[in-house]
């Protein structure tokens, strides 16, 4: 399988999904197999579908979470932040960090 025959079968999968979340889930699953000719054996494709697509819920939850707390945090100035506040950024920058970590094929940290 070749990277154009992937992204066939994910637009045929998930036909609602515009290029750019195709080419998304291209890189997901291709960065999940290591090689994308392995995601040609049935097998290998539906653990990375399946395996990608709860990393990528998981890491939208977070994101989504984050986003909330952050807009809250926005609305206080940075020099009387309280030790929670300051603790909000830190897990801010660690979803961040996770969602890098997801589009570049990086391991998941341990928790």
């Amino acid at each position: 399988m070749n990277c154009q025959q992937l992204a066939a079968r994910i637009a045929a999968i998930e036909p609602a999904a515009g290029g750019r979340d195709v080419a998304r889930l291209c890189l997901l699953m291709s960065n999940y197999a290591e090689d994308v000719r392995r995601l040609a054996d049935e097998a290998v494709f539906q653990d990375a579908w399946d395996h990608v697509g709860l990393r990528l819920q998981a890491a939208s939850d977070q994101h989504a979470a984050m986003t909330e707390e952050l807009e809250h945090l926005a609305d206080s100035h940075p020099a009387t932040y309280s030790p929670q506040q300051i603790g909000t950024l830190l897990r801010a920058i660690k979803v961040q960090s996770q969602i890098l970590a997801l589009y570049l094929g990086q391991p998941q940290p341990e928790v």
